[in-house]
C-alpha cells in the first residue's frame, strides 16, 4: 500500500509531535499503537501514564531495518535465523511470512532507560507496514509501539474500538487506515538469551 498525498501529510503531523516529545495513536503492522519517541524517557512516562500501567512493564519499539539493530541491542547469531527463517523444520512457511516477529534482545542501549526492561532486554519489531515503516524512517530513531487500550482492558484491533480516553489523551491520532477492517495477526514473541538459546514467549 503506497502513501498517497494526504497520507504523506498525515505522517508530516505525526513526525512534528514525535519530533517535539509527544505521543500519537497511530496504525502498526499489528493493531493500533501508542507511540513515541523510543529516546525520550518523558513521553515514554506520559505513555505509561495514559494506559495506567506500571513503568516496570517493558514496552516493546519498531525499527524500519535490521541493519539498525546493533546499535541499540546485541544481536545473536540466533537472530538472524529467526529474522529469516521460521518454522520447526527450517523453512519458512506462508503463516510465518505473513506473520509479524517481535524478537525480545539482550544488552539495550541508547533508548529511554524507562522503557528497558529490568533485566536489561527489549523487544523489537521491524515493521513492513508502510505507515509505521515511513515513520521510523523518518524519525531515525524508535518508535515505542504499545497496544492502544487502558492497561487490562482489551485490545484495540481496529480504530473504532480505541476509547475516547486514549485518543484524548495523545497529542496526535493519525488518520491513515481509520477505515481498515482487516484483521491483523498479533506478533509471535521470542526472547533471545546472549548465548545463543531462544524462549518461545508467544506462537
Amino acid at each position: 500500500m503506497d502513501l498517497t498525498r494526504y497520507d504523506k501529510e498525515d505522517l508530516e503531523a505525526a513526525l512534528e509531535v514525535l519530533r517535539n516529545g509527544g505521543i500519537i495513536v497511530y496504525p502498526t503492522d499489528t493493531v493500533w499503537g501508542i507511540g513515541c519517541d523510543a529516546t525520550d524517557a518523558d513521553a515514554v512516562r506520559r505513555i505509561y501514564t495514559l494506559k495506567q500501567r506500571e513503568d516496570s512493564k517493558s514496552m516493546l519499539v519498531l525499527l524500519d531495518s535490521v541493519a539498525k539493530l546493533d546499535y541499540y541491542v546485541d544481536v545473536p547469531e540466533t537472530a538472524e535465523m529467526l529474522l529469516n527463517v521460521r518454522g520447526d523444520d527450517g523453512q519458512m512457511t506462508k503463516d510465518d511470512a505473513a506473520k509479524p516477529l517481535t524478537l525480545i534482545y539482550p544488552n539495550a542501549r541508547h533508548l529511554a532507560q524507562n522503557l528497558i526492561a529490568e533485566d536489561g532486554s527489549i523487544g523489537i519489531r521491524i515493521t513492513d507496514e508502510p505507515f509505521s515503516h515511513a515513520l521510523c524512517a523518518r524519525l531515525r530513531h524508535p518508535i515505542v509501539s504499545t497496544s492502544a487500550n487502558i492497561s487490562g482492558e482489551p485490545t484495540a484491533h481496529f480504530f473504532e474500538e480505541i476509547s475516547q480516553a486514549i485518543l484524548d489523551g495523545a497529542d496526535y491520532v493519525c488518520r491513515f487506515r481509520r477505515e481498515d477492517n482487516t484483521p491483523h495477526e498479533p506478533s509471535t514473541i521470542i526472547k533471545l538469551n546472549a548465548d545463543g538459546t531462544f524462549v518461545i514467549i508467544r506462537s
